[in-house]
């Protein structure tokens, strides 16, 4: 069983604020709620170590496009099953919107239950949300 989300999320910062934001690696954990650690390994690759409900993993992904201030895109290359690609989108020179795709295979009772119960859009929605307090913050100068 494969399983995908998509949500977005429209902010009060131009893209260039959202793409420096979500291009710095160290930012992940203050945004992605059950992102513990990333570790870049070169210039491509990176390794995650994730807690969410039920279950703790760790694994490389190694970035697969990266057109600034309009994409970042990613594939599992160790461990979980894993591809998705983020896109930066100028809706007027102080906003813009951020859309995050993923592609998973669910592994384990608590995954499975995650994807057919929505669980897994909710947390990427409360984690997109917190992208979006954290961009606003920075585009009105309030650190």
């Amino acid at each position: 069983m494969s399983s995908s989300l998509v949500e977005t999320v429209d902010i009060k910062a131009p893209v260039a604020v959202s793409w420096a934001l979500w291009s710095d690696v160290a930012r992940w954990p203050a945004f992605l709620s059950h992102v513990r650690h990333v570790e870049p390994i070169d210039a491509r690759r990176f390794a995650w170590q994730l807690s969410l409900p039920g279950a703790d993993k760790s694994f490389v992904a190694e970035l697969t496009e990266v057109i600034p201030e309009n994409r970042i895109a990613w594939k599992t290359t160790e461990g979980v099953h894993h591809a998705g690609v983020v896109t930066f989108h100028r809706l007027d020179d102080e906003s813009s919107r951020v859309a995050l795709q993923i592609d998973y295979d669910p592994q384990g009772f608590v995954e499975y239950l995650g994807a057919l119960t929505h669980l897994d859009s909710v947390l990427a929605n409360y984690d997109l949300g917190e992208f979006q307090k954290l961009a606003e913050r920075t585009a009105r100068g309030d650190f």
